[in-house]
């Protein structure tokens, strides 16, 4: 049965409007990345009257973006690669087996995330300095320690969604794998893994994505040397003027790794999201 004329203009009209309201503030950055400082400074135009790539020249000049770029790669990424690691082996014991206080643990996993983060910010920043203090280990102002803390962020949930789709897993495959030889590890890097890659590679996108936007934590965790690029792009931003027009340039190039990876990464995100949340 073919839908209305009145529905269809519907979902045109409304889908259109949802469009223009996601592509109007990309419209915004990308013109106004791409005109002087004076332009961007004084009334805004949505035509621009001159383009310029200085800005995307200067934004490695005005600050050291390419350090800060360095310290938010290796910590979302090794924050997204112990995530991961540790989410498999604890996901695959709670959905494989039964121990005393699994229950317990899974509640305990999954309500850690009713609480706001910056509950877990002064607790944390004096653990880090008490440590430092007590054994000479670095962890405040170190990437460590900032990998450590988006561990604490994203291993609940890593933790809770991989169990969800390790159960869609049938348990066949392990009986497969043991009868060929496998033990139990085998039967996880040999069979589990390879038919989980969906629902890794979704954990894997989050636990990056919360590290490489996170700003509370960064800016208080890290100094000089650690600085991330959540934090590194308020330097755009003097006592004397604010380099708008550096900060878009700047706010598209943070964005690329991220958008790139969504896109190359859709198809699994989707798969895994979809299988781990209905069990």
């Amino acid at each position: 049965m073919a839908a209305p004329r009145s529905f269809l203009w519907t979902r045109r009209i409304f889908l259109t409007l949802l469009t223009g309201f996601v592509l109007l503030p990309v419209y915004v950055m990308v013109s106004s990345s791409l005109k002087p400082l004076e332009d961007v400074s004084g009334k805004f135009q949505w035509i621009p009257s001159g383009l310029t790539l200085t800005p995307y020249r200067d934004i490695w000049k005005t600050v050291p973006l390419a350090d800060y770029f360095v310290n938010s790669l290796v910590v979302a990424g090794s924050a997204t690669v112990c995530s991961v690691a540790i989410a498999i082996f604890a996901a695959y014991a709670v959905s494989r087996y039964s121990f005393r206080g699994k229950r317990t643990f899974t509640v305990t996993v999954l309500s850690t995330q009713m609480f706001p983060g910056i509950l877990f910010l002064l607790p944390l920043f004096l653990i880090y300095v008490n440590i430092g203090n007590a054994t000479g280990i670095a962890l405040f102002g170190s990437r460590g320690g900032l990998i450590l803390t988006y561990m604490t962020f994203s291993l609940p949930f890593s933790i809770w969604m991989l169990i969800g789709y390790l159960d869609s897993v049938p348990r066949d495959l392990d009986e497969a794998a043991k009868v060929d030889g496998c033990g139990a590890l085998g039967a996880l890097f040999r069979v589990i893994v390879p038919a989980a890659v969906p629902g890794i590679v979704a954990v894997a996108v989050y636990a990056f994505m919360t590290a490489w936007g996170e700003v509370l934590f960064a800016s208080v965790m890290t100094n000089d040397t650690t600085r991330t690029l959540a934090v590194g792009l308020q330097g755009y931003a003097t006592q004397n003027d604010v380099y708008w027009n550096q900060v878009m340039a700047a706010s598209l190039v943070v964005s690329v790794p991220v958008v790139a990876g969504f896109l190359l990464l859709q198809r699994y995100l989707v798969t895994g999201l979809t299988a781990g949340a209905v069990k």
